[in-house]
């Protein structure tokens, strides 16, 4: 999917093998911040139009990076939004001109960052494609409206540039880890960049200095096809989705084997929010595996097997809805529903209410890095990555995408507030798709890996032949994540 060259007249494009396959990447950093308004030729002022997860930190990491410059960078908002005094609050005012009515912004700008909610995308593009200056280019974070827009039969607004800059994780990591970037450079958010659309030799240069300009230490190419196919189906898989499903279903496993509720939550959530990401960030699937002693990697290996082959034919399905437009469509078919009808909070049930007072215990009990649990979660996880390779999206992207990002941006958040406030307060893409299959993965794995391995003889395989486990060890995600690892940021986020 992604094209496999691009160059720049202002960065150094560099190469890295994964998987035998060579993939280029521009490295960013703090020193080459000066170096942006060249990059940025023709662009004297940023639009960053919306205030939703990514728009505070996008827009507030560019002023900060473009300070001194001729660049200003104003921010657009609905008449009326109640964002508007939370942008006033981060320093954006009517007064200086850094902060105005959407359309007026757009038309006055240069760069376009268009950060609205999907619906709204695709209730506005034709609007805001007719806003657009003569010569301005469009930034897209996310390829949804491209989605949509191939679903409509239409296309991306002729004569201007499109580009895509695409963080590997929610505004709030973007902004954190750029706060955390003033004292250790090199601090940030990957991001992934595509150009959709050059007319004018500008384009990837301007991508590269925006996603520099966000703080991005690595960036990498894709299109914004490859892109929102592997977002939107990550964010109902192992990004969301599939986290929901897993300590849903292990929970009332372990409490109907007895546990205590607390140590059922303990098992089932607290591990993988705590020990399991840790040991993914740092080490990789390998590295929790090999952190076992001999009897737990046995129940690692019929975990891992069992939850691979249950999730991997719901992992295909969802990748067929999003790549055919089905999921698009039923994101903007729920626009108005959501008016009459909006999505309640999960976190009322049982398991969450335990889930708040073991986490106001927190320092009282240790967090063991259950081998069950780790099972069920990497082999749904390699899964989802198994699936994304083999519809061709680089390994940069699928290691970004499906792992990097759950286990240094999306699970840390998790850890620190939980899975439930997480799925409640995401984008409402991402909330529609994980109440859609997050109880698909529940019942995958309770009706289908969980009798699986409880039909076992209690050998190291049983009546479980390990088929998928067998090419665990020789994957080469490992590999990938150990390249992919070193180019992580050089402190760990630390959530607010």
């Amino acid at each position: 999917m992604s094209e496999a060259v691009f160059n720049s007249r202002h960065f150094e494009v560099e190469t890295i093998e994964l998987a035998g396959k060579t993939e280029l990447f521009v490295r960013g950093g703090r020193h080459l911040f000066s170096q942006l308004p060249d990059a940025f030729e023709g662009v004297d002022r940023i639009g960053v139009i919306g205030w939703g997860s990514q728009g505070p930190a996008q827009a507030q990491n560019l002023r900060e990076s473009l300070e001194g410059s001729r660049i200003k960078v104003a921010v657009g908002l609905r008449a009326g939004s109640s964002s508007m005094d939370e942008a006033r609050a981060a320093g954006f005012s009517e007064e200086d001109g850094t902060l105005g009515e959407m359309f007026d912004v757009i038309r006055s700008s240069d760069l376009v960052l268009l950060l609205i909610a999907d619906a709204a995308q695709a209730e506005l593009y034709p609007q805001v494609f007719d806003a657009l200056k003569p010569g301005a280019t469009l930034g897209l974070s996310h390829g949804f409206l491209l989605g949509h827009l191939a679903n409509q039969g239409h296309s991306l607004p002729a004569g201007h540039n499109v580009v895509g800059v695409c963080p590997k994780g929610m505004g709030p990591s973007v902004r954190r880890l750029y706060e955390q970037g003033r004292e250790i450079n090199g601090a940030g958010i990957n991001c992934s960049f595509a150009v959709e659309q050059d007319v004018d030799g500008r384009a990837t240069d301007i991508a590269l200095a925006w996603a520099i300009g966000l703080g991005s230490p690595y960036t990498f190419l894709t299109t914004l096809v490859s892109e929102y196919r592997s977002d939107i189906y990550g964010e109902r898989g192992i990004l969301l989705g599939a986290v929901w499903g897993i300590v849903e279903c292990l929970y009332r496993r372990y409490t109907s084997e007895g546990a205590a509720p607390d140590d059922a939550f303990i098992r089932a959530c607290e591990a993988i929010t705590g020990p399991i990401a840790r040991t993914i960030s740092s080490s990789g699937f390998l590295g929790v595996y090999d952190s076992l002693n001999d009897a737990e990697q046995q129940v690692f290996a019929r975990a891992y097997d069992a939850a691979y082959a249950a999730s991997e034919p719901l992992l295909a399905e969802i990748y067929d809805d999003v790549a055919s437009g089905a999921e698009i469509l039923s994101v903007v078919l729920a626009g108005e529903r959501l008016v009459k009808f909006p999505m309640p909070p999960i976190e009322g049930t049982r398991m969450w209410k335990v889930g708040g007072d073991v986490r106001a215990r927190r320092g009282s009990y240790e967090v063991p890095l259950d081998p069950f649990t780790a099972g069920v979660f990497c082999g749904v996880a390699v899964a989802q990555v198994d699936l994304l390779i083999a519809h061709g999206h680089p390994w940069s992207e699928v290691a970004n995408e499906s792992v990097i990002e759950a286990v240094d941006s999306l699970l840390p958040y998790m850890h620190a507030r939980g899975v439930a406030y997480m799925v409640d307060n995401c984008s409402t893409t991402a909330r529609l798709g994980t109440r859609k299959w997050a109880p698909r993965f529940d019942y995958a794995l309770e009706q289908q890996a969980f009798t699986a391995i409880d039909s076992d003889d209690g050998g190291s395989a049983g009546a479980h032949a390990l088929q998928n486990f067998s090419a665990f060890e020789r994957h080469p995600i490992h590999e990938v994540l150990r390249a992919v690892g070193k180019m992580r940021p050089p402190v760990d986020i630390s959530v607010k």
